[in-house]
């Protein structure tokens, strides 16, 4: 670990320059190897202790580039053996000048290297920001498709609930079941249904989401998870006993776990940095598609007869049909490929993401150094980077870094459950029955809730990356709220009146609308992004089995919670979980917007502690004098900033492309206030 008392070090150290006819030529007699490379991460031990210390106790929120402080000339001699390396020397222009933008991504108008269209490419990045491949769009429509298998898989048994009880002789209908004791038993066994598919994700498919990452890449483990999302729905449909077809929603679950834990990563990984938050937020919003296809699949069979459970659950292998398909087209993870040290193929997976060459090789370079100086970090931190899964599951407590990222991912997941969503997306056929509605009615009001959670989701694509993570949770759960707790009130007003349905299905409808561009995408788009990525298959895992964990006992409980507490209870007893995942959510979230997926290091590197105590004593006290004093002018104190750039003319004998915190002045360094 690093030097408790290291200085704290914002900037490289100056170094001795060769002359610019034998750049670092004297400096680097040794083979330019691995150890090298690092070697040029960190231009001096003094910088080195202090970037460790930094990334497990960043108590100045610094976010870090990693390629500050490298000279001109060792920048463009690390390229160049980088290309060479990995048999890339045709496009090492590119690299060169993709590397020299990545060092100094604020001055790409003094970089001299550059043209004008070069200039035009970058700053269409800010002023088109939507603007990319057509394969880009592609890779993330058919993750949506995986996201909305996932919602139809969920509202299947939303409305086969209906009538699937009775058919299998397990009917929990006080006027069917012939004592109140085999009615509560059976209350048991349909929740115990319900949730097999979250018991199997949290107990199995989550965890082997890892290995099967590691051996079949993204692609492949998107491709069997398809396989039992097309397969597990025949095998529901023809079930004969109630055992069946729990064994059926075992493998559902399957599928449903390796989805979750591989689509928002491989959506992440592929998306350019600008734009991450709004393309991975689709897995939720056509999740919620899925769910409004679901209602409408159940209503579309609402009058066939007794079999009308049996076409509920298997209609949702229409849209894994699409997925097993196209997959193939799809290019792999860039940063997938260059953890297993494909760099080549990792660069023509880029050229096919990006708008360009320059752009490509930019993001290659970047990617890679930012791997390298994480590994080094991670290696004097003590992380086994290439550790076994269980290593590294003990790591994701052990280390403090990991262990934020962990506890962050825990909350945000474990809020999805507690902000009683699920209740919903589960039962609400089931819950508009009690409030008077027929079957079809009921179905009806089902399909308006599943319409209102696709629509309502469209606003977090443009807001999580510009309100972020963080903002959109924390408006949207005090709405949640009250909202949850009005239509629970609604319940004591009479069945018998026609106000009783319509307001309770009002307030759902209001509280639906909070939830879908808040703790909607959130939670899985966070997710994806807050563990390095030596470990982010094994924290998505952890992520995953964590929400599906909750999910299981959501799903269990709620049968049986109503028939105890009636729906005034129970939405009134999650009415106050959400108050409670909202100062969850408030002091122990950390933001994560327009940060690359490296950067996170440095942002996770910020103590709880510190964090927490940032939002109470500072960020409370701003927003009490903002929104309640209405004190316009105040101004919220930032906790995370950028290291400082001070540009200078690279062409010198002494010159840096960028210092981090560094200024030069006569040739010396002097420290940037």
């Amino acid at each position: 670990m690093a030097d408790a008392d290291a200085p704290e070090i914002t900037g490289a150290a100056p170094q001795a320059q060769p002359t610019a006819h034998e750049p670092l030529k004297e400096a680097m007699k040794t083979p330019h190897d691995e150890k090298a490379r690092k070697g040029s991460v960190f231009l001096d031990e003094s910088r080195r202790k202090a970037s460790v210390a930094e990334m497990t106790q960043n108590v100045t929120g610094e976010i870090k580039n990693p390629l500050a402080g490298i000279s001109k000339a060792q920048l463009i001699q690390d390229v160049e053996q980088f290309a060479s390396d990995n048999d890339l020397t045709d496009i090492t222009e590119d690299l060169i000048k993709g590397a020299l933008v990545a060092q100094s991504p604020h001055h790409i108008d003094q970089i001299h290297e550059l043209n004008d269209e070069d200039r035009r490419i970058l700053h269409e990045e800010v002023t088109h920001k939507w603007k990319h491949p057509r394969i880009l769009y592609v890779t993330i429509i058919l993750n949506s498709v995986a996201a909305a298998i996932q919602g139809w898989d969920q509202t299947a048994s939303n409305g086969a609930n209906l009538t699937f009880a009775e058919a299998l002789g397990i009917s929990d209908d006080p006027k069917i079941c012939p004592t109140d004791a085999i009615c509560n038993k059976n209350s048991w066994i349909i929740g115990f249904i319900n949730s097999t598919p979250y018991i199997a994700i949290c107990v199995f498919a989550a965890w082997i989401s890892d290995p099967l990452n590691n051996i079949l890449a993204r692609r492949g483990t998107i491709f069997l998870a398809a396989v039992f999302s097309l397969l597990a729905p025949f095998g529901m449909a023809l079930s004969q006993k109630w055992g069946e077809l729990v064994a059926c929603r075992v493998l559902l679950g399957i599928g449903m776990g390796l989805k979750e834990v591989t689509v928002p990563v491989y959506s992440a990984e592929s998306a350019p940095t600008n734009i991450r938050g709004g393309l991975v937020m689709s897995w939720q919003m056509w999740t919620a598609f899925g769910i409004w296809l679901g209602t409408c699949a159940n209503l579309m069979f609402v009058h066939t007869g007794k079999i009308a459970w049996r076409l509920q659950y298997g209609a949702p292998f229409v849209p894994a049909v699409p997925l097993l398909l196209g997959i193939w087209f799809c290019p792999e993870s860039p940063r997938w490929l260059l953890k297993k040290g494909k760099v080549a193929k990792a660069y023509r997976s880029l050229v096919r993401l990006r708008n360009t060459p320059l752009q490509a090789a930019r993001d290659l370079y970047f990617i890679h150094a930012q791997l390298v100086y994480e590994d080094l970090l991670l290696e004097q931190s003590g992380l086994a980077k290439t550790g076994n899964f269980f290593t590294r599951f003990i790591e994701l407590f052990s280390i403090p870094r990991l262990r934020r990222a962990t506890q962050a991912s825990g909350v945000v997941m474990i809020a999805q459950q507690m902000c009683g969503i699920n209740i919903i997306a589960f039962y609400s056929s089931t819950i508009f029955v009690q409030s008077g509605a027929d079957n079809v009615e009921a179905l009806l009001a089902s399909f308006g809730f599943g319409l209102v959670n696709f629509i309502f989701a469209f606003p977090a694509i443009w807001t999580i990356d510009t309100f972020g993570r963080r903002a959109l949770l924390l408006f949207t759960f005090p709405n949640m709220c009250w909202s949850l707790l009005a239509a629970g009130m609604c319940y004591y007003i009479s069945p018998s009146s026609r106000a009783h349905l319509g307001l309770v299905t009002f307030f759902i409808y209001i509280y639906d609308a909070f939830y879908s561009p808040g703790e909607g995408p959130v939670p899985f788009t966070y997710s994806a992004e807050v563990f390095p990525l030596s470990h982010r298959e094994v924290g998505m895992s952890w992520a995953v089995a964590t929400n599906n964990f909750w999910a299981t006992v959501v799903s269990i409980t709620f049968p049986r919670q109503l028939r105890a507490f009636g729906v005034q209870g129970a939405f009134g007893f999650y009415a106050a979980m959400n108050f409670i995942a909202f100062w969850m959510i408030f002091l122990f979230l950390y933001e994560t917007k327009q940060r690359t997926l490296e950067e996170l290091d440095y942002v996770f590197g910020v103590p709880t502690r510190t964090h927490a105590k940032y939002q109470l004593t500072k960020v409370l006290p701003w927003w009490f004098k903002r929104w309640v004093l209405f004190r316009k002018y105040e101004v919220c104190p930032e906790l995370y900033k950028f290291e400082d750039e001070a540009w200078t003319e690279s062409d010198g004998e002494h010159d840096k492309g960028i210092s981090s915190g560094v200024d030069l002045k006569n040739g010396q360094p002097q420290e940037v206030v």
